[in-house]
């Protein structure tokens, strides 16, 4: 017996169906054009919607987070620490690959780079340097 593929059902089914015919013909640069507005907005539940429901998000100073609930989850704790801008430098595209470099008005820069499949980021990794940003946020610091 075939088993069935997996789509995004933890969170808000209709709109995830919408999104996911939307995005499956938009080129993953211009998906990482409408990530990065979802981000700057401070909207997890939308920033949620891009990601594949058994998508990993990889921020490699943080362990990597696995699935779209989690994905939400993290961002939904990330925007209640810290005030997050995103303001874009460059946006490349190789095939399924997006790859943004982004700087933030406080100083801090980075690089993300997106594998989008069927209009889905499927995996996301990102650099940056994590001591810099809980400095410039206040936030605890490391004790190992």
């Amino acid at each position: 017996m075939m088993k069935t593929p997996k789509t995004n059902t933890d969170i808000n089914t209709d709109a995830n169906i919408d999104t996911a015919k939307t995005l499956a013909s938009t080129s993953p640069r211009e998906i990482v054009k409408q990530w990065v507005d979802a981000f700057n907005a401070g909207n997890a539940e939308l920033l949620s919607r891009f990601y594949h429901c058994d998508a990993v998000n990889h921020q490699v100073a943080n362990k990597p987070v696995i699935g779209q609930q989690a994905i939400y989850q993290m961002f939904s704790a990330e925007f209640a620490n810290a005030e997050m801008v995103c303001i874009v430098e460059n946006i490349f595209q190789d095939g399924e690959w997006a790859i943004l470099e982004w700087k933030d008005p406080i100083g801090l820069r980075g690089c993300g780079f997106f594998h989008i499949q069927n209009g889905l980021i499927v995996l996301q990794r990102g650099y940056w340097d994590r001591l810099s940003f809980l400095r410039a946020h206040n936030l605890p610091l490391p004790t190992k």
